[in-house]
């Protein structure tokens, strides 16, 4: 290799390396514009009140949104209660026993209904729940944001499977352990870290769904009252209240805007340290 074509070759390289790291830059800058400026909107509205009273009757000033708080924990927990079993157990059947065509098609549904529009399973869950029942309902919310996590932990429990060394399973098989209990007891918590990281991740991605609750849980603005009532939830307050034509409610829209995502940037940490491989 002559000097002039080596030269030539660190230049480029050097370009391509600066230009990788300013887009690099802005996607973080980017990212990090919009958490600051959500935390300078919000913040000044945070107070405990806020966190613990319900909503003041509209047009009044102040109140809170305990209830969205409450409302979310419920409609986001019994979501993954559904979902991350149907999810996981997908996953094992994919990455364990899946072969031919039915995998194959387990796999392309999964991988669309990914791309589904959330507004779309918000439609869906409405027809097969809320129109029949005549109500809209915490429930409604829950199976709606359970639809989406059903893909999302199916995929990543196969990816996370798949991962584990063949030798693992051969040498429990070797021993005379019968397959299921080699994929319950030796395959399944091997990939454990793995595949909790991906439902925690899930959980934070639908924890900020807002189409399918309009649809579902509706919201309300008195205190949770069951799960076949329409319920408060974080995105729909947020989405309301930034819609509305009162100052404070933009305020506090705000205000719910950070503490939604400072639970989302909690459990993406939470999952990052989670996967993050022990030290030996």
């Amino acid at each position: 290799m002559n000097d002039a074509l080596y030269a030539r070759r660190k230049k480029v390289n050097a370009l391509m390396f600066a230009l990788t790291a300013l887009c690099a830059a802005i996607a973080s800058g980017t990212l990090l514009a919009i958490l600051g400026y959500i935390a300078w909107k919000g913040a000044s509205s945070i107070s405990w009140a806020f966190l613990t009273n319900l909503p003041k009757p509209v047009g009044e000033q102040g109140g809170g949104i305990a209830n969205s708080i409450v409302g979310s924990a419920k409609v986001v927990g019994l979501a993954g209660l559904m979902g991350i079993p149907v999810g996981v157990l997908g996953g094992v059947y994919l990455a364990e026993y899946g072969r031919g065509k039915y995998a194959f098609a387990v796999r392309y549904a999964a991988d669309v209904m990914n791309g589904v529009p959330s507004i779309v399973v918000g439609l869906f869950a409405y027809a097969l729940i809320v129109h029949p029942m005549k109500k809209f309902s915490a429930l409604s919310g829950s199976v709606a944001l359970a639809f989406i996590m059903v893909p999302i932990v199916l995929r990543n429990t196969e990816e996370f499977l798949r991962l584990v060394p063949g030798t693992i399973r051969e040498a429990a098989l070797a021993l005379g352990v019968p397959r299921w209990k080699v994929t319950l007891f030796v395959i399944l918590p091997t990939a454990g870290r793995g595949i909790l990281t991906g439902a925690l991740l899930a959980l934070a991605r639908v924890a900020g769904e807002t189409a399918p609750l309009i649809f579902t849980a509706f919201g309300n603005r008195f205190a949770d009252n069951g799960w076949l009532n329409p319920i408060a939830t974080l995105p729909h307050t947020i989405f309301t209240y930034a819609i509305s034509p009162y100052e404070d409610w933009h305020n506090q829209a705000w205000a719910a805007a950070l503490i939604l995502m400072a639970f989302v940037l909690a459990v993406n940490i939470t999952a990052r340290i989670w996967l993050k491989p022990k030290s030996t």
